[in-house]
Order: C-alpha cells, then sequence, then structure tokens
C-alpha cells in the first residue's frame, strides 16, 4: 500500500525540489520533511492542503494511502462522539478525534461533521482555553474547503465565517464569502451581517429588505405551483387552503391589498364557483391601486422602490376588465353579480377565501 511518505517523495521529485527546497516553502524544516517521506512522522494537519499545493495534486492524491469510511461508519462514530462529549474530559475526547482523522483524513464527512461537534461543544461548555484549539478545528474546515462536494465547502465556509465573526475579526469572515455562489442568498445574507458590524449599516439595511422582496417572491411560487399541483390532482380542500397561506404570507410582508386577494382566482376559476370568482374580481377592481403599497412600507425603507404610477394601475385595471369577457370565465355568464361587474357597477366589500 502506497504511504504519504512514498506520495511526498514521487511528486517531490517530479517538481525538482530538494527536502530542504520544499522544507523552506513550507516553513518547516528539512529533518522533518525527511521523517514524512521515511513514515517516521506525518505533516500537521495545517499543511496537508499547502504540501498538495506546492507538489501540484489534490489532497485526497496526497491522503489516497488511507481507505475511506463508509457513511454507516462515520455516522456510528459521531453519534458515539456525542455520547463521550457528555461523559468524558473535552480534551481527552479531542485528542482522540485527532487521531481519529489522522488515521482516515480523506474522509470529509467525518472531517467536517467532527470539527462542527467539537467546535459546537466547546461553546456550550465555555473554555477557558478554547483558542487552545482553533489551529486544529479551524484546519479541519479549511480541509473541507477543497472538497469536490458543495456541501461540505458550504458548512466549512460558514463554520469559518461564524468563527472569525465570534472574534470580531470581519475582514478575515468576509473571505469565506467566495466560497459561496453569487446567486446563493446566505452570501448576501452574510455580507449584511459584516456590513452592519463594520459601519456600512445603510448598505446592510438595503441587503437584507431587498432578500426579504426576493424571499416573498419565491414563498409565493412555491405556494402557486403547490396550488398547481393540487388543482391537477382534485384536491379542492387543499387549493383553498393554499390560497389563505397565500394571502397571509402578502399580508405579513406588507405588499398590499391586491396581492393578498389574488392568489384565489385561479382556484375559484378551477372551481367554477361563481360567486367567489365575483367577489374576487371585485376587490382586486377595488384594490388595484394598492398593487404597490410595498414600495410605502417601512419594511422596504431603506430600498429605492418607486410606487406604482396611474399608467400602470389604469393598465392593471385594464387587464381585469379584459380578464371578465376571456372563455376561461363562461361559467360566469348569467351570473348577476358578474353582469354588475362587467358593466363596471359594483359595490366594494372584503374578499374571502370562500
Amino acid at each position: 500500500m502506497q504511504t504519504m511518505g512514498t506520495v511526498i517523495r514521487t511528486y517531490r521529485k517530479q517538481k525538482g525540489l530538494t527536502q530542504e527546497e520544499m522544507a523552506a516553502r513550507l516553513g518547516v524544516t528539512a529533518p522533518a520533511v525527511n521523517k514524512w517521506e521515511r513514515g517516521s512522522s506525518l505533516p500537521d494537519v495545517a499543511l496537508i492542503a499547502p504540501i498538495a499545493r506546492l507538489l501540484g495534486i489534490t489532497t485526497d492524491k496526497l491522503l489516497s494511502f488511507h481507505a475511506n469510511l463508509t457513511d454507516l461508519e462515520i455516522n456510528q462514530y459521531l453519534a458515539q462522539l456525542q455520547e463521550d462529549l457528555e461523559q468524558k474530559d473535552y480534551h481527552t475526547v479531542f485528542c482522540a478525534v485527532q487521531e481519529k482523522i489522522r488515521e482516515y483524513p480523506n474522509a470529509e464527512n467525518l472531517l467536517w461533521q467532527a470539527a462542527a461537534i467539537l467546535d459546537g461543544k466547546r461553546l456550550m461548555l465555555d473554555l477557558a482555553n478554547q483558542e487552545d484549539y482553533d489551529a486544529a478545528i479551524f484546519g479541519w474546515y479549511e480541509r473541507c474547503l477543497e472538497s469536490e462536494d458543495e456541501g461540505i465547502r458550504n458548512q466549512a465556509a460558514d463554520a469559518l465565517f461564524h468563527a472569525y465573526v465570534r472574534k470580531e475579526d470581519y475582514d478575515k469572515a468576509a473571505q469565506y464569502l467566495a466560497y459561496f455562489s453569487r446567486e446563493n442568498p446566505e452570501r448576501k445574507r452574510k455580507q449584511a451581517l459584516v456590513d452592519g458590524k463594520t459601519g456600512k449599516r445603510e448598505e446592510a439595511y438595503r441587503a437584507l429588505e431587498e432578500l426579504l422582496t426576493t424571499e416573498y417572491l419565491l414563498v409565493q411560487n412555491v405556494l402557486n405551483d403547490l396550488r398547481i399541483l393540487t388543482m391537477e390532482d382534485g384536491d379542492a380542500a387543499m387549493a383553498r387552503k393554499l390560497v389563505s397561506v397565500s394571502s397571509a404570507v402578502a399580508s405579513a410582508f406588507e405588499m398590499g391589498r391586491y396581492h393578498e386577494v389574488c392568489p384565489g382566482l385561479d382556484v375559484a376559476a378551477w372551481e367554477k364557483d361563481a360567486a367567489w370568482t365575483a367577489e374576487i374580481v371585485e376587490n382586486l377592481l377595488d384594490s388595484v391601486d394598492t398593487i404597490g403599497d410595498f414600495a410605502s412600507s417601512p419594511l422596504y425603507r431603506h430600498m429605492t422602490v418607486h410606487p406604482a404610477g396611474p399608467d400602470l394601475i389604469a393598465a392593471v385595471r385594464q387587464t381585469l376588465l379584459d380578464t371578465l369577457r376571456d372563455e376561461s370565465f363562461q361559467y360566469m355568464q348569467g351570473d348577476p353579480n358578474w353582469e354588475k361587474l362587467q358593466k363596471g357597477d359594483f359595490q366594494p366589500k372584503q374578499c374571502s377565501a370562500g
């Protein structure tokens, strides 16, 4: 079986480096490199990634001399780890985990989860010497940042971000945001956290308010898709339940009465419920001028939001009136309330979920 020392020696020579040159670049002594290659010692965990980069190989390649653990074995070990932390001295358990990781250094799921468990436990215990464990725990997280698994990278980056926020080292914390894609809302939320702590309060407020609107749209799109599924499956009770939830979400996010009423229209049309359809459309026509009410909500006071102008309101109103003549509403013909709506003769009233 190939050893780590063999891997280091092979790729060091391929790079044309002497033991002394390799040692100088890593900030260690030449005898240390010699011991690695002879197998009499192993590099410190914090040196695994630098060695791999220097040799132009992956950490997996560097650590390939160890077999990996199965998911079942990892889960069993982690369960035992948590039990040990309840019954034994923290430092004793920590040292045992170090040995386990040295034995299986390429078991990424073990690496980040064990680091997270030990990290969280030391915070709960409020250990006086917490910083004594920083190098090892942070080193394990750093190794996970090189994982090919995006989930593991994100977990490690999240842990390091919050660790440095706790230390109030916000510049260092911000460095780990690069491990989140720009489309990931968590990156924007974490940047707002840093901005809020570093004097950029306006930027922090604006970013978080923008996230509110983004998440509102996501939630409403999900609820809409759920309504479609329930209607396809003929579940009228759940469809109406989802209408009620969508309305409550619009109210909670202070989007305006129009957005609270709107979700029910497709369900009312699907049920061919003439009374409910007329009620919804009447309320929509009556509340169309609230379509941009969220622009004046204090929830979004740091955003630049332009209120709905008269042209937009008029266009939405006309679209609604045109909808009254759509063939999908043929079932409404002959309904007295519908006839009044088509003539523009209606009295405002509150909409319900039916």
